[in-house]
C-alpha cells in the first residue's frame, strides 16, 4: 500500500498542477518563454501539450493504471521543471514564476528558489521508487492509499494558503490589514445616501 500511496501523491501533485494550466494557457505560454531554456518552437509546444500530460499521467497514477509507465513519465516530468528551474538559479534569474500549480498572484512579485527545484527533484525520486518498487495492493489497498494521498495532498495545499496570507517572521497580517484600512479612510468618500 505504501507503493500505492506514493504513485497517489505524485499522480495527485499532477493533476493538482496540471487543472489550473489548462484555465489560463497564454500564462502558462509566457512562464514558458520567460524560462528561456527551450527553442521559440519549442515553447508554445510544450505550453500547449504540459497540461494535457500532467493530468494524464496524474490520472493513470491515481487510478492505479498503467503506474510503473506513468511514475517514469512522472518523473521525468519533474526532473525536467527541476533542470528548468536549476538552470535559471544558476544564471541567477529567481524573478520567475514557479508555474508549478497556477500563475502568480496579481500584484505580486514571482520568485522562484532552491526550494522549487527541490521540490521537483523530490517529486522525481518519488516517482523513481515508484517505479523501482510498485507492487498493486488490491482494490481496497489502492482506494485507502488514493484517500490518503488526497488529504496529504490537501492539507500541504491549505498550508501553501496560509503561508501566502501568514508570514512568520516577517510582517503579521495585521500591519497589512492597517495599511489597507489607512488606505481606505484617505480615499475620496464617495456621495453620502441620505
Amino acid at each position: 500500500m505504501a507503493c500505492s500511496l506514493l504513485a497517489s501523491v505524485v499522480g495527485g501533485t499532477l493533476l493538482v498542477a496540471g487543472v489550473p494550466k489548462l484555465r489560463d494557457r497564454e500564462g502558462l505560454l509566457r512562464v514558458v518563454r520567460a524560462y528561456q531554456v527551450l527553442p521559440a518552437g519549442a515553447e508554445r509546444v510544450v505550453a500547449l501539450l504540459l497540461p494535457y500530460a500532467e493530468i494524464a499521467v496524474g490520472a493513470l497514477l491515481v487510478l492505479g493504471v498503467a503506474v510503473r509507465p506513468a511514475a517514469a513519465l512522472g518523473g521525468l516530468l519533474f526532473l525536467g521543471f527541476c533542470a528548468g528551474l536549476t538552470v535559471n538559479l544558476l544564471r541567477g534569474r529567481r524573478e520567475l514564476d514557479c508555474g508549478c500549480f497556477a500563475f502568480g498572484v496579481k500584484d505580486a512579485v514571482p520568485h522562484i528558489g532552491w526550494f522549487h527545484a527541490l521540490r521537483a527533484l523530490a517529486l522525481a525520486l518519488v516517482a523513481g521508487l515508484t517505479v523501482a518498487t510498485y507492487r498493486g495492493p488490491g482494490l481496497a489497498g489502492h482506494a485507502v492509499a488514493v484517500a490518503l494521498a488526497a488529504l496529504l495532498l490537501a492539507m500541504v495545499t491549505a498550508a501553501a494558503q496560509v503561508r501566502q496570507v501568514v508570514h512568520p517572521g516577517r510582517r503579521p497580517v495585521d500591519t497589512h490589514l492597517s495599511r489597507a484600512a489607512g488606505a481606505l479612510r484617505q480615499a475620496p468618500a464617495g456621495p453620502s445616501r441620505r
